[in-house]
């Protein structure tokens, strides 16, 4: 795992300053405590953070030069099956002076040119310059895991791991770009390409960016199919999900330094924990996070886990008082995201930390193998939609008359709102969390215009309807592993364990076993109300029956409960200010509205409310100009530290 940056002045040639590059790899330095590096050379630069977990010698520093002295890297991640390869270069003739995966990867280059990535297992983003070709290479893997960012000026190209990395340089302009901005409101995140930034997009998942001969090319080198099916036993697609899985375990477990495993106590992260145990003598460490509030709580079923492996299991309980992390998250995760449950995952990642230096996850699970409640209802939603038509209506405005503020209320409004809806388009609505005609109600007309008027839910919607797959169930997966996983939980999670210096493996995410899942018909996946139906049965015997029997809990934060309480304060003084009233985003009476009735508990609006907060933090931090800041928009904290977080 590592922070990475660099540019190339194609256009005109210029030489790249090693001071900007110098100062992007600085506000990266939380990716990559262990070290840096820097190679410029004319209109080429490289910038690279080290955090060791292979080869932690000083030979296997980055950007690392090929056996041919043109060629150098900057790696972000982890290539798993480096060994196999390295085994098949060397049958080939090729020489190796470090252990590492990145020699590795210059080393597939050479022999396979850009073809190389169809050769990956693993976790990446990379930058190669290719001196002979006059080559820029920027790759991602296959899921996303690791973010790539990049953005076009009069001079070439930059690239970076976060896009904060572009403040160093004076001539970026943080601008927000509103089309993103609505998105975000609509989904709490923002959706790839794009980003917050205007003029900054992401090299999506499974995608390489090639500039040569002063040409930009962006291919596609990877897609998650779901024909033909394969059409196996229960007993025998059980078996071979349970192998794949124990290999995808297996091959992440490869690291010089200490490792441990998330446990939530929820059946994915659960069995990987088992796996973990299986595979080796000592005992593994397991980190779970717990909250004093019952509804939200697993650490229980985390328990049980931990005492049937015997694992060195250390818990931490998320108080109110973790609200003091918002400035914190909001310079991290870099543009506006808001899915709340980061505030646990920052928490959880910074107490790994303490202890490990990689730590497994069950992340994947539910996006191969059928996990969220949305893919039970859409499958109920089209078999009664004729039922619920005449009903809709009524039962929709009797559940907007009742009183009622929980996650649970807020999900039931959300699924009701999306019956009678085509399926792609309830799908977004399901996969949203602003309601449309509230949207409408809460922004200003002047914002509206700035976005084009833009449907935000029609992002997802017409993913849906290019996904493959005549099944419902597989176009809701395939959308899933597409927009959600990647834009979302990945984001989560990559942002949460970097801000540590911790790295985070994800078994499920491994995309031959994603192949195995999605080539599965979706009776194996989804059978009648169960979810996951087959995962459960390929684990049981490994696995605490009430962690498999139990309904899927999510992992949510009770900001519901604390925007009545410790941060009520807050939001109402960072809301109705005069200066966020002035960006002319939202109109002032829906706000106080809002704020007036979820204190009330007349309804729970802590996901639009906790949304607006996020994104007025997110402009004070980086688009707001501050002289005394030192940097351009980088927050006074950081002035002559930019690896300090505020």
């Amino acid at each position: 795992m590592c922070g990475i940056a660099g540019r190339l002045n194609f256009r005109t040639g210029a030489p790249v300053d090693p001071g900007v590059l110098r100062g992007m790899g600085a506000l990266l330095a939380h990716r990559g405590p262990d070290g840096e590096g820097l190679w410029c050379e004319g209109a080429v630069g490289l910038a690279h953070r080290r955090l060791a977990i292979i080869d932690l010698t000083d030979a296997a520093r980055q950007p690392m030069v090929a056996e041919d002295p043109r060629v150098r890297v900057v790696l972000n991640g982890e290539i798993y099956n480096f060994r196999e390869l390295r085994a098949e270069l060397v049958a080939r003739g090729q020489r190796f002076r470090t252990q590492s995966d990145t020699e590795v990867l210059l080393a597939a280059y050479a022999a396979h040119g850009v073809e190389c990535l169809s050769r990956l297992r693993g976790m990446f983003a990379f930058a190669l310059w290719d001196g002979g070709r006059r080559r820029l290479l920027l790759a991602r893997d296959r899921t996303g895991k690791k973010p790539l960012y990049y953005r076009l000026d009069a001079d070439g190209i930059a690239f970076a791991s976060e896009p904060k990395a572009f403040l160093a340089d004076p001539a970026f302009e943080a601008r927000p770009d509103a089309a993103a901005l609505s998105d975000y409101l609509t989904y709490h995140y923002v959706p790839a390409p794009g980003s917050a930034f205007a003029g900054v997009r992401r090299v999506p998942p499974a995608h390489f960016l090639v500039v040569e001969d002063g040409q930009l090319r962006l291919e596609r080198y990877w897609r998650l199919r779901y024909e033909p099916k394969r059409w196996l036993s229960e007993d025998d697609a059980a078996a071979e999900l349970l192998a794949r899985l124990r290999d995808a375990v297996r091959c992440r477990l490869v690291a010089d330094v200490p490792l441990g495993a998330f446990l939530s106590g929820g059946i994915d992260s659960s069995a990987v924990v088992a796996l973990m145990a299986e595979a080796g003598a000592a005992p593994v460490r397991t980190f779970s996070i717990g909250f004093e509030e019952r509804e939200y709580d697993e650490l229980p079923y985390a328990r049980l886990v931990a005492r049937r492996y015997g694992t060195d299991h250390h818990e931490f309980v998320v108080r109110p008082e973790a609200v003091d992390l918002l400035p914190r998250l909001v310079w991290h995760y870099n543009e506006p995201y808001a899915d709340s449950s980061a505030i646990a995952t920052f928490r959880l990642a910074e107490l790994t930390r303490r202890h490990v230096t990689v730590a497994l996850s069950g992340d994947g699970g539910d996006e191969s193998l059928a996990g969220y409640r949305r893919h039970l209802a859409s499958r109920l939603a089209e078999r009664a939609a004729a039922l619920t038509r005449p009903v809709r209506r009524p039962l929709a405005a009797l559940l907007d008359a009742l009183p009622g503020s929980g996650r649970r209320m807020a999900y039931a409004r959300r699924v009701l709102a999306g019956l009678g809806e085509p399926a792609a388009r309830r799908h977004a609505r399901w996969a949203s969390h602003l309601d449309p005609a509230l949207k409408r109600e809460l922004t200003t007309e002047e914002f509206r215009r700035a976005t084009g008027e833009r449907d935000s839910l029609e992002h997802l919607a017409e993913a849906f309807r290019r996904a493959e797959g005549a099944d419902l169930l597989d176009a809701t997966l395939a959308i899933d592993v597409e927009t959600y996983l990647p834009d979302d939980l990945l984001v989560k999670v990559d942002i949460a364990t970097m801000a540590h210096g911790l790295e985070g493996r994800s078994p499920f995410l491994d995309h031959e076993l994603m192949e195995f899942c999605a080539s599965l018909p979706a009776g194996l996946k989804l059978r009648g109300r169960t979810t996951k139906y087959l995962l459960k049965r390929a684990v049981r015997a490994l696995l605490p029956g009430p962690v498999i029997d139990r309904p899927k809990q999510g992992f949510g934060v009770p900001i519901d409960r604390w925007l009545r309480g410790e941060l009520r304060a807050m939001a109402h003084d960072v809301l109705l200010d005069a200066r966020t009233l002035q960006r002319g985003y939202f109109r002032e009476p829906v706000v106080r509205r809002l704020l007036d009735e979820h204190a009330r508990g007349v309804r729970g609006w802590h996901a639009e409310l906790w949304s607006l907060l996020v994104l007025e933090l997110w402009h004070r931090m980086f688009v707001d100009r501050r002289p005394e800041a030192g940097p351009p928009h980088v927050p006074a904290a950081l002035r002559g530290a930019a690896t300090v977080a505020p």
